[in-house]
Formats: C-alpha cells, structure tokens, sequence
C-alpha cells in the first residue's frame, strides 16, 4: 500500500478525522479526538504508526523484525511502526482496523 492508499482507507472509516498537528509532512487520523494513525508523508520508505495491543505488538513485531518496529517517537508499549513495503496488504489493513477499534472501542464504553 502506498500513502494516498493508507489515507483513503482510514478514511472510510466512521468518525475519522485527518489533520497535520505536527507540520505539513505528518498526517494524523482521529476517532473522538483520539490517534489512532499517524504517517509521515515525507518518509522514505513510507512508514506509519498504529496502536495495538502490547502482547500482540510484540507478537508482530517478532514475526516482521523488518517491517514492524516500536513506535517511533511513541510509546512503544501501545505502539508499532509499520514499513508495509513487502507486508500482505490483509495484515497492513488488519493493523489499521485492530488500531481504529481500540479506540472506538474506549469511546463506546465512555473511558
């Protein structure tokens, strides 16, 4: 997946916001004012970080050593950097979603 693909697919999503908090080159998507996904526009190789469980975010980033990494400039507990160039484009959008619904999932039950 490419950036502009990235961007129109979290943008199908219900409730999602995009804006550049951080200056023109970092995109930032939102549900109820909650980051879920955030991209450097200006990264080479393209590269985006997702929220994600912490067992699971270790789980994956032991199985992709090359293309998932801790959260750059995040906590890397509660976040994965992701490098999709070689990753199957069902498990770069299973991250985005797992991301999304962590946090909609705290805003539906009010936390």
């Amino acid at each position: 997946m490419n950036a502009e693909e990235v961007r129109l697919y979290v943008l199908e999503k219900e409730g999602v916001t995009e804006s550049f908090p951080f200056g023109e080159n970092t995109i930032v998507f939102k549900c109820a004012d909650k980051i879920f996904l955030l991209m450097a526009l200006d990264a080479i190789p393209l590269s985006f970080n997702v929220k994600c469980n912490p067992d699971k975010a270790v789980e994956l980033r032991e199985e992709y050593p090359e293309n998932i990494l801790p959260g750059f400039h995040m906590n890397k507990k509660h976040w994965n950097t992701i490098l999709p160039k070689g990753l199957k484009q069902e498990l770069i959008k299973e991250m985005i979603d797992n991301s999304y619904q962590l946090v909609t999932k705290k805003k539906k039950r009010g936390i």
